[in-house]
């Protein structure tokens, strides 16, 4: 068996869109080298600002380079019967198959991912980047970021995880015991084969190419498959009309909720009726009653004039109060959670302890009340500027969602060895997306929900 071991760099950072400026291909016949192809690409389109700062080709390099059709012989040539294996191998094996695509040209490889298969083989790193593999394992790594240095050092990590390979990963990876899936009759088995295994957003299409599903996914194929098997009207429906699947990675489930619920939006897909809410759902408020004790409860959305949160269901807004109830200690009867006039005297969370008393008049209003907005405080995001910081599409990079003033901007990828000193800098990674209630909900219970979240808050003037 041979591989071809392949790193591309590209015009930006982001998935969708990009463009080739440099491939370095090495055929490998498991033991050694025994052929290679390098160049550089004319993209045909701009390079972006912060890759020229990270891979050092700028747009006059590559200004008098072949384009990729110019080169596609020699792609075709040099990976054709062989295992395309790269570092993140959807990343580079994505960006090449789009460039077919473009000429109409449909490339389709076994592939393999050397850092699947380095977590395998490797377990316990802290890092299963290129480069901190390349620190942990003594490879020399050469011109970083370039395609030729980073595909010698996978050459060299290739090699090493032959020789470790005691449980056969490699060889479950490339023959794995699914059995066959049954797919839809209009869908190639070839579409259905490059779905990767990672977060992202994936659309079903129509034989006419229109778009009539947007879903979202942890692990993309794991998911796509899960419509195959469901035997609901609904699901059937739409599988026996799907002709082709495209998909976009996120890196995270955070950013793929956001990119969803634009795509959604902008699309109006037929078999997404249960996300095109017309209902805008129930919205948390805050008053004060007349002991002067202020309580938060929910209502529907038309009815609360400057909603705290805002979710679709009530059970939702039951989950986010005992959530506040529990972390600020404050009182279930002033948090909508015990009817009114259910429970006389001491609250179950006194008896407990996770209540100071407000409800038996052991604790003031004015300090329960400094608590409740404390709780307030520490969700409402309609006034902040952060930025959170997740997992990217690659080991390589880090994800960004930015809102500023309380407004979604978008989200974004960098380099994970890219640090940002000035917050305003975070704008120059993202992508700019519309904000509203929906996207605002969705960042919010991401802050909720996840109390390890990575999170920049603009510094204060």
């Amino acid at each position: 068996m041979k591989y071809a071991i392949i790193d591309v760099e590209t015009t930006g950072l982001s998935g969708s869109g990009n463009k080739i400026t440099e491939i370095a291909i090495a055929v490998f016949d498991g033991e050694r080298v025994v052929d290679e192809f390098h160049s550089l690409v004319n993209p045909q389109a701009l390079i972006s600002s912060h890759v020229i700062g990270l891979t050092g080709i700028d747009n006059a390099m590559v200004a008098n380079a072949p384009t990729f059709s110019e080169i596609a012989p020699e792609v075709l040539s040099y990976t054709e019967d062989k295992v395309f294996v790269a570092h993140n191998v959807n990343f580079d094996y994505n960006v090449i198959r789009n460039e077919f695509k473009e000429l109409g040209i449909d490339f389709s490889r076994k592939k393999l991912c050397t850092v699947r298969l380095s977590k395998k083989i490797f377990p316990g790193l802290r890092s299963y980047s290129l480069g901190k593999l390349c620190s942990s394992l003594e490879i020399p790594l050469i011109n970083r970021h370039r395609a030729k240095g980073d595909t010698d050092a996978t050459v060299i990590l290739f090699e090493k995880l032959l020789a470790n390979d005691k449980n056969e990963e490699l060889k479950k990876q490339l023959n794995p015991k699914n059995g066959e899936v049954a797919l839809p009759a209009l869908l190639a088995k070839e579409t259905y084969d490059s779905l990767p295994h990672t977060p992202g957003i994936y659309y079903f299409r129509d034989k006419d190419g229109k778009i009539i599903y947007v879903g979202k996914a942890i692990n993309i194929k794991k998911r796509v498959l899960g419509h195959f098997y469901d035997k609901k009207a609904k699901e059937i429906a739409l599988c026996r009309e799907t002709s082709h699947i495209d998909f976009e990675e996120s890196g995270s489930e955070l950013v793929a909720l956001l990119m969803e619920s634009e795509a959604i939006k902008h699309y109006y897909p037929k078999y997404n009726r249960a996300q095109k809410r017309t209902n805008k759902g129930y919205g948390i408020l805050a008053y004060t009653n007349r002991k002067g004790i202020m309580q938060l409860g929910y209502n529907k959305t038309n009815l609360v004039p400057n909603p705290i949160s805002v979710f679709y269901t009530v059970n939702e807004c039951i989950q986010f109060l005992e959530s506040l109830t529990e972390t600020f200690q404050l009182c279930p009867k002033y948090t909508q959670l015990i009817p009114s006039g259910s429970v006389v005297g001491k609250c179950n969370h006194y008896k407990l302890s996770n209540c100071k008393g407000v409800c038996v008049q052991e604790e003031s209003a004015s300090d329960y009340n400094k608590r409740v907005l404390k709780a307030i405080n520490s969700v409402k995001i309609t006034s902040k500027s952060f930025a959170v910081i997740t997992a990217g599409k690659t080991s390589e990079e880090k994800g960004i969602v930015l809102v500023e003033d309380g407004i979604y901007k978008g989200y974004g990828f960098l380099d994970e060895s890219t640090t940002i000193e000035d917050f305003d800098t975070f704008k120059n990674y993202i992508q700019l997306q519309n904000s509203n209630s929906d996207v605002m909900r969705i960042i919010q219970n991401h802050i909720l929900q996840h109390e390890n979240a990575t999170i920049v808050n603009k510094p204060e003037v």
